[in-house]
């Protein structure tokens, strides 16, 4: 219970790897604001939370709406009185397409979501955290845009996955007087719905072709990591154990990104 009595906001927390680390947060002691925008999912990541014991609120909210997380955000600190932790993990893969045929209003979504999503969290959970004199801020990222740039198509995808990582490093100084740490996980292939959700374009035309006889992904043989994996690693950076550790990536993915 190393996180016995703080409070952990949670966006993307209905499913895959958001549900884990609320999931995993909690079993650790914090008290978790499930934000999403599917309420059954939330409820189901709640249930789990109080199942094991912990606290928890469901919390329905569009990352890119600012009346929306505005919102949200004031009600976690209603139901627990501060916030600690923050997870800024909603996002999506959007539209993946050659630049010439990815349209400006696909460009705009994932913008939106990806990267206004997480400003607008930040913007609204900062003076909490430092209201409670210090947190740990972890920022989903991705091996696409930071250290990988050969995934067909996903411009739109990978700059703000880049833009993520750039904005945890200017946070990690600009907070850090403010004994609030902010760090990027940055995962690579995860078995989560979150492919079915990424809608493909003329990819064939970005590809570089490349195979990997033996799979893409060194330390499994090819098979895709766990939510567990990536959410292990967020409660990791959200204790004190990982107290003098801020503006840092840390990538997820079995060596995938060395390969690619």
């Amino acid at each position: 219970m190393e996180l016995q009595g703080s409070v952990a906001l949670v966006t993307g927390a209905g499913s895959g790897i958001g549900r884990a680390s609320a999931i995993k947060l909690a079993r650790e002691g914090a008290a978790v604001a499930a934000i999403g925008r599917t309420e059954s999912e939330l409820l189901q990541t709640i249930r789990e939370i109080e199942k094991a014991g912990g606290r928890g609120i469901a919390l329905v909210a569009d990352v890119a709406l600012e009346d929306g997380m505005r919102e949200a955000i004031a009600r976690t600190v209603e139901a627990f009185g501060r916030i600690d932790i923050v997870v800024a993990n909603a996002g999506i893969n959007g539209v993946w397409a050659p630049i010439d045929d990815l349209r400006p209003d696909e460009w705009d979504k994932t913008i939106a979501i990806n990267l206004r999503g997480t400003y607008l969290t930040l913007h609204y959970a900062v003076p909490h955290l430092k209201a409670a004199g210090g947190g740990s801020i972890i920022i989903m990222s991705s091996i696409n845009g930071t250290r990988t740039f050969t995934t067909a198509g996903a411009s739109a995808y990978a700059a703000t996955k880049a833009a993520q990582l750039a904005l945890a490093q200017q946070l990690a100084l600009e907070l850090g007087k403010h004994r609030i740490r902010v760090n990027a996980v940055c995962p690579g292939q995860i078995d989560t719905a979150i492919p079915d959700n990424t809608f493909k374009r003329k990819v064939d035309e970005a590809r570089v072709p490349v195979v990997w006889p033996d799979g893409d992904i060194p330390i499994t043989g090819g098979k895709p990591g766990q939510s567990e994996d990536v959410a292990d690693v967020v409660v990791f950076l959200a204790s004190p154990r990982s107290r003098h550790i801020t503006g840092t990536p840390i990538w997820i993915d079995g060596g995938q990104s060395l390969l690619r």
